[in-house]
């Protein structure tokens, strides 16, 4: 039976919009329910119902709103599995995968419950004759956020909890292929004691988007998602004077060295190429394979991918679920046509898989895929396919696999195997990408680091999460004070200098 997943605004669910979106469970095909597509009116009336909140909130002593989200981080801890249960019934991707998104999420909570010395200014004594000067951090207000259907509950707490935290207002955006998760969150938050009106949820598609470019009242918008829309984004957002986070595509490479541990570099490859069908923006899609390492790499990937258990992401010894909906099966499909068109070596092709189990007919399924002899010219090297799709690409030595790389307009990821320590340290200098790894195949930074690509990868000055994002939900402003009895008389109209 199916269920209405509506929005959340101003601590209540709230009907709105004239049209509906069905949800699937991935796995069956089997719809599961329909998702609110949110008009420019509801995103009015979440916007109104943040506006009116903030005042008080903002006004709230950090640690009080610490504490707030000190009680969510227990609600989260003792719900983590159930919000795990959520994910993988919409988006499809496996139980242990799920949970670990949810841990990720928790680490930025945590992060985000150090606010109070996280917003501390700086301060200078007697900047000039009788005069101090120092700076604080204030919110700026209803912030958003829109976010994609792959991680949908790790990505948007990217954003929320340290907008929150830093006394702002919060309207979330999610996609709505995947939408129970946000109202799951916002009901946990209500009951950590989160004031009416702090956080909302505006469930939709572009039309909901767009009003929240345009709202007057929406100082600030973080996004995740493809390029072409990160950039749509960022230049709609600047264009009303926002500041704006435009996290786009990706199409990172593993660079696999003559000298790295063949069976070793094989499990990070299976995992980053195939974990979450591919559906990451982390997920490693091209291998740069150097040397005379690529045959064997090459045929031990073929045995592994088509071994590879993939099923209902219920079952615990499932590996990988299926592709989140039909279009994005077909898109992939698509993608993988291309490759063949264009003369890549298909060593694997995913596409004939079908799983065994009963009540899985139907699903969204799609096996590993592996291609070979892949060349820069190629749709499949150049575009994100996000998918289960690995290409590999063969290149005489290291500073080709560092040209090649460089020369690619995507910058979100990279990693590199080798026992090469003067290997390591020049890739992790002359890489032009935004987060590397040496011998780790999704360097995802942590909670206190921060998430952003370079190039075609980020749209905006500030990484997610970190203190960049404690920077991108605040501004800051300088005081200057003295006292009538430091002040001299006399008017000044000379530039004002240290005295």
């Amino acid at each position: 039976m199916s269920t209405t997943i509506e929005h959340y605004i101003d601590d209540a669910r709230v009907s709105g919009g004239d049209h509906y979106q069905d949800v699937c469970n991935p796995a069956t095909g089997e719809v599961t329910g329909r998702v609110a597509l949110g008009s420019a009116e509801t995103v009015d009336q979440a916007v109104a119902a943040a506006r009116a909140a903030f005042p008080e909130w903002s006004e709230t002593p950090p640690i009080r709103r610490a504490r707030v989200l000190f009680r969510y981080l227990q609600l989260l801890q003792e719900r983590k599995d159930d919000l795990a249960r959520i994910i993988t019934a919409e988006h499809g991707k496996v139980f242990t995968d799920a949970q670990g998104e949810v841990e990720r999420g928790i680490d930025i909570l945590e992060f985000a419950c150090g606010i109070p010395h996280l917003l501390k200014g700086d301060h200078t004594d007697q900047v000039s004759r009788g005069i101090d000067n120092w700076t604080v951090r204030q919110p700026l207000g209803v912030v958003a956020g829109v976010t994609p259907f792959n991680f949908p509950v790790m990505v948007p707490m990217w954003m929320y909890p340290i907008a929150i935290a830093a006394g702002n207002t919060f309207v979330l955006k999610p996609s709505p292929t995947d939408p129970s998760a946000s109202l799951f969150m916002a009901e946990l938050l209500r009951e950590a004691g989160l004031p009416k009106g702090v956080f909302n949820v505006v469930q939709g598609d572009k039309v909901a988007v767009d009003a929240l470019l345009e709202h007057p009242h929406v100082k600030a918008l973080s996004f995740v998602g493809s390029t072409p829309i990160a950039q749509y984004i960022y230049e709609t957002g600047a264009r009303h004077g926002k500041r704006v986070q435009g996290l786009g595509g990706a199409k990172n490479h593993m660079v696999v060295m003559p000298d790295a541990d063949v069976e070793k570099t094989v499990d990070a490859l299976m995992g980053a190429a195939y974990g979450s069908a591919g559906e990451r923006c982390m997920a490693i899609s091209v291998a740069v394979l150097v040397g005379d390492v690529a045959d064997k790499v090459v045929q031990e990937l073929a045995r592994r991918a088509a071994e590879l258990r993939i099923t209902d992401g219920r079952d615990l010894k499932a590996e990988m679920g299926p592709i989140v909906s039909r279009a994005a099966h077909e898109r992939i499909t698509g993608h993988i046509q291309k490759g063949v068109d264009a003369g890549a070596s298909l060593v694997v092709d995913g596409r004939g898989f079908k799983p065994t189990e009963a009540g899985l007919e139907n699903g969204f399924w799609l096996g590993a895929t592996l291609f070979d002899h892949v060349t820069p010219e190629m749709a499949i090297y150049r575009e994100e396919i996000f998918g289960p799709v690995l290409a590999c690409v063969r290149v005489p030595d290291f500073s080709e696999a560092v040209r090649l790389i460089n020369e690619h307009e995507f910058g979100n990821g990279v990693s590199c195997f080798t026992r090469d320590g003067n290997i390591a340290r020049e890739f992790s200098r002359r890489i032009e990408v935004g987060m590397v790894g040496i011998n780790v195949p999704i360097p995802v930074p942590m909670a206190w680091h921060g998430f952003g690509g370079w190039k075609k990868s980020l749209f905006g000055d500030m990484h997610a999460y970190g203190s960049e994002g404690v920077r991108f939900y605040t501004k800051q402003k300088s005081i200057m004070q003295r006292w009538p009895e430091s002040i001299e008389k006399g008017a000044e109209f000379a530039m004002p200098v240290a005295k």
